[in-house]
């Protein structure tokens, strides 16, 4: 057995590149649809809807979650329940569509965690509903390749809040935390907090993180990788390093 029984990975500026992005224009892809008289102002209050869920999962350290893109839209006074709410919300995904594609270096670096019998897993601070995410994957051809998958849109905290992990490794089937590593771009939402539960954290350091997104925290990545592809000969080096080290004991 592996002495790394799996690497579970966050999503956005991790599996995928991170691209600057203007996050009031891609609202206003939906709202020039749903209002297009009022498309600007519908914008702005999707936007400050959303940025209030985000900012209240930062100053509760996970525990009030991140919700579901469903509360934005409830919250912005959206009607849901309306032909141009659901045309809105597919222009609004195809805004999204180009910031999405999964780094070219994931399909091999998965295949080769399971050659090596490590399990993949993802856990994401997200809003989006898990079927836009499997689609994602399933168009990159990384779907098959997971073997369990958090998304904070169904839970009731989210990153860096201990629980959140926690449903990560049980959905990857490890009940040790110190044989699961955890990929991901933030230092306080993925390294703290995969660090708090026992797992070993990598850290991928190209993530332009907006100022108001960050959280001031003191920490020592277990590893540091330049490029996505690396986590695999450092689980790899780690896997042999334990190993020889339990033989020894």
């Amino acid at each position: 057995m592996s002495a790394v029984d799996a690497v579970v990975f966050d999503w956005g500026g991790t599996l995928t590149p991170w691209h600057d992005i203007d996050l009031v224009a891609q609202w206003y892809a939906y709202a020039q649809v749903y209002d297009p008289v009022h498309g600007a102002e519908l914008a702005q209050r999707l936007f400050d809807a959303e940025e209030s869920f985000w900012k209240r999962q930062r100053e509760t350290f996970g525990e009030a979650g991140t919700g579901h893109l469903d509360k934005v839209f409830e919250t912005a006074g959206i009607d849901t329940s309306s032909w141009q709410h659901r045309d809105a919300l597919d222009a609004y995904l195809d805004a999204w569509e180009p910031h999405t594609h999964t780094h070219a270096e994931v399909v091999p670096l998965f295949e080769g965690l399971h050659a090596a019998g490590i399990k993949v897993g993802v856990l994401s601070n997200t809003m989006w509903p898990r079927e836009f995410h499997e689609q994602v994957f399933r168009r990159d051809g990384v779907l098959h390749l997971v073997d369990g998958a958090v998304y904070t849109s169904e839970t009731p905290v989210g990153k860096p809040h201990a629980d959140a992990f926690a449903l990560a490794l049980t959905a990857v089937g490890v009940d040790d935390a110190s044989r699961a590593v955890f990929v991901g771009d933030r230092p306080w939402d993925d390294v703290h907090g995969a660090q708090v539960v026992g797992m070993r954290a990598i850290w991928v350091p190209h993530s332009d993180i907006p100022a108001h997104q960050q959280v001031a925290v003191e920490v020592v990545p277990d590893a540091v990788v330049q490029s996505i592809g690396e986590v695999l000969d450092v689980v790899l080096a780690w896997s042999a390093e334990d190993g020889l080290e339990a033989a020894g004991a």
